[in-house]
């Protein structure tokens, strides 16, 4: 009974974080965005543009072709990812379409340039938002989703790679070279704030704890942190005892109660905390690499040096060999 209630109350606090981002998007997109004429790419980009040349709803364009991204996505990305998908395209579009009439010019009037950061700002801290609680804004942020599924492309990036070409394309109803700027600023601006939400979320942080009260610290930080810990033996050389150290992995938001809890405990307690490029595995990220038809070589007999370094002279031999 109280998972059932504790998955329902994540659920209903993504959803949350997910209205929250894509308001920020949208209203970052028709405040600043759209009344200056700047074309932002993707989707929404694509719909921009036909708004520009044929008068056509953002909103009503925006949320078709997100139906038949949805469809091609179904199979590869999740039946969960989905459904959230489907509600983000329907609440960014229902926003497009309350916000984009409010907004025939822009907020900040003849300031084009601190309008493409601004609403490059929002837009890409509600798409983190967005992203970072599970959810989608619809739009290529779906192409995105499907190739960070089976690479370690960043989000962020994959997003400015489908961008450029659309944004470009905008030289054809405008022909103005300061559009298309303004365009790759907004582009650049908005996957850098992107990847920052996100990878801000998911960075991992390492401790290293050593205290005489460890059982109890490792304890509450099982029990209060919802972490694991593991129990490093090791020797003091100046007072030449035994100590016990705790190493743990925690996300980077999750330090502080890491140093509530040690603290609380075992104020002399002796703490030292590292940045970790990544973390993989159970309570962490997945590791996304290709392993084809690799086998790996398990065995008890190991090679000498000797042989290790035969094997990587002919290696090497072949490959100058190859190259010519």
């Amino acid at each position: 009974m109280s998972n059932s209630i504790s998955k329902i109350a994540n659920n209903a606090r993504d959803y949350f974080f997910i209205i929250l981002g894509l308001t920020l998007y949208t209203f970052g997109l028709s405040a600043f965005i759209i009344p200056n004429h700047v074309v932002t790419g993707g989707v929404v980009g694509i719909a921009t543009l036909t708004h520009f040349a044929f008068n056509w709803n953002v909103a009503i364009v925006n949320y078709s072709i997100n139906v038949a991204l949805l469809v091609a996505a179904f199979h590869t990305v999740g039946k969960q990812f989905v459904l959230r998908t489907i509600f983000g395209a329907t609440m960014s579009s229902a926003l497009l379409y309350f916000f984009v009439p409010l907004f025939d010019a822009p907020v900040v009037n003849e300031q084009p340039f601190m309008c493409v950061i601004i609403g490059a700002v929002l837009c890409g801290m509600g798409v983190g938002i967005v992203f970072s609680h599970n959810g989608s804004s619809a739009g290529t942020d779906i192409l995105a989703a499907m190739v960070a599924k089976y690479t370690n492309i960043s989000f962020g990036r994959m997003m400015l790679y489908c961008d450029v070409i659309i944004t470009s394309s905008s030289y054809f109803i405008f022909h103005q070279i300061d559009i298309i700027v303004y365009g790759l600023v907004f582009m650049v601006i908005f996957s850098f704030t992107a990847d920052w939400i996100i990878n801000n979320n998911r960075q991992a942080v390492q401790f290293m704890i050593i205290s005489e009260r460890w059982e109890d610290i490792a304890n509450a930080i099982n029990n209060d942190a919802n972490r694991g810990c593991t129990l490093v033996h090791g020797t003091g050389w100046y007072t030449k005892q035994d100590v016990k150290m705790l190493f743990v992995v925690a996300r980077r938001y999750e330090s502080v109660n890491i140093f509530r809890i040690t603290k609380a405990i075992d104020p002399n307690a002796f703490i030292t905390q590292t940045n970790v490029n990544g973390a993989y595995g159970v309570g962490f990220d997945e590791v996304k690499v290709r392993l084809k038809k690799y086998k790996p070589q398990i065995s008890d007999e190991c090679m000498t040096p000797e042989d290790m370094l035969k094997q990587a002279y002919a290696q090497r031999n072949d490959k100058d060999n190859t190259q010519r």
